[in-house]
C-alpha cells in the first residue's frame, strides 16, 4: 500500500506521519514538503492514500488532490489543514476526509475507518518483511506459529518467490545438512502443517500452493518488500540497505542477492 503525507511545514509534516505510523505501523509513509515531489513520486508508484495538507506555498492542496486523482481517480484523499473554509471545494472532489489542525492520531484513526474507496488494507493478506530481519504479519500483527522453524520455511518459501520446492532441497537448506531421515521429514510434514494451519486460521489459506511432496508460495497474495524491489518499486530499491533476512545464514547465499 502507498500512503503519501504532504505538508510545507516541517514540524507540521512530521507530526502528521508521526500520527499516520501510530495507526498503521507496519506501513511506510512517503513525505513530501514539495508537491512537485509528491506529484513525482505518485505517477512512478501510485498512491493509494493522500494526506494533504491545503494551504501551501507553491501548490495549494486541492490542486494537487486534483493531479493525483488524474493519476488514479480512487486515491483516497484526506485534506489536513487549519483553515475551515475548504471544506466545501475539498468534498467535492470527492475526498475521503477532511482532519482539521492540529493533528492527532485519534483523528487520523477516524479518517482511515471511513476511506471513499474499497478496504486498501485487503483483509487476508499476508505481508513480508525481508530487508534487515524476516518478519511477517497478519491484520497488522506478527504472525506466531507454534514451531519457531515454521516462520524460517515461509522465509525460504517467500526467498523462492513462487517456485515449488522439495523436501529435500528445503532440509537441505534450513537445516544445512543432508540428512534426509525419517526423523527430519516427519518434522518437516509438521512445519508444513503448522504453516497452512495458521494460515488458514487467518484466512490466508491462499498463500500457500502444496503439491505431492512440493510446497510454494503464491507471490499474489502476499505484499513484500523483496516482491516489490524486484519490480523496480523506488521505495523498496531506497530502503534496501544491504541486510536481507538477517537471522538466515542460508539467506546470505540468496539468488536474490546475485541479481
Amino acid at each position: 500500500m502507498n500512503i503519501i503525507a504532504v505538508d510545507d511545514e516541517k514540524l507540521s509534516l512530521e507530526a502528521l506521519v508521526s500520527c499516520i505510523k501510530e495507526n498503521l505501523p507496519n506501513e511506510t509513509v512517503n513525505a513530501f514538503r514539495r508537491t512537485t515531489d509528491a506529484e513525482v513520486f505518485v505517477g512512478r508508484n501510485g498512491c493509494d492514500i493522500a494526506f494533504l495538507d491545503i494551504e501551501m506555498r507553491d501548490v495549494n492542496g486541492i490542486e494537487l488532490a486534483k493531479k493525483i486523482q488524474a493519476i488514479n481517480p480512487k486515491v483516497n484523499i484526506v485534506f489536513v489543514t487549519g483553515y475551515g473554509d475548504y471544506t466545501g471545494e475539498a468534498f467535492s472532489i470527492f475526498a475521503s476526509a477532511y482532519i482539521m489542525k492540529p493533528v492527532t492520531a485519534e483523528k487520523v484513526k477516524k479518517a482511515l475507518e471511513t476511506l471513499r474507496y474499497g478496504n486498501v488494507f485487503e483483509e487476508g493478506r499476508l505481508k513480508a518483511v525481508t530487508f534487515g530481519n524476516f518478519e511477517v504479519y497478519s491484520h497488522g500483527e506478527p504472525i506466531k506459529f507454534r514451531y519457531k522453524k515454521t516462520k524460517e520455511l515461509l522465509a525460504y518459501l517467500i526467498d523462492r518467490r513462487g517456485a515449488m520446492c522439495t523436501n529435500s532441497e528445503i532440509i537441505a537448506v534450513i537445516w544445512e545438512d543432508d540428512d534426509f531421515g525419517t526423523d527430519r521429514q516427519d518434522y518437516l510434514k509438521k512445519l508444513k502443517q503448522d504453516l497452512v494451519n495458521t494460515l488458514l486460521e487467518l484466512g490466508s489459506e491462499d498463500a500457500v500452493i502444496r503439491q505431492r511432496g512440493q510446497i510454494a508460495v503464491n507471490p499474489k497474495c502476499i505484499e513484500c518488500d523483496l516482491f516489490k524491489y524486484l519490480e523496480g518499486d523506488s521505495t523498496m530499491v531506497n530502503s534496501y540497505k544491504g541486510e536481507y533476512m538477517a537471522q538466515y545464514s542460508w539467506a546470505e547465499y540468496s539468488i536474490f542477492k546475485t541479481l
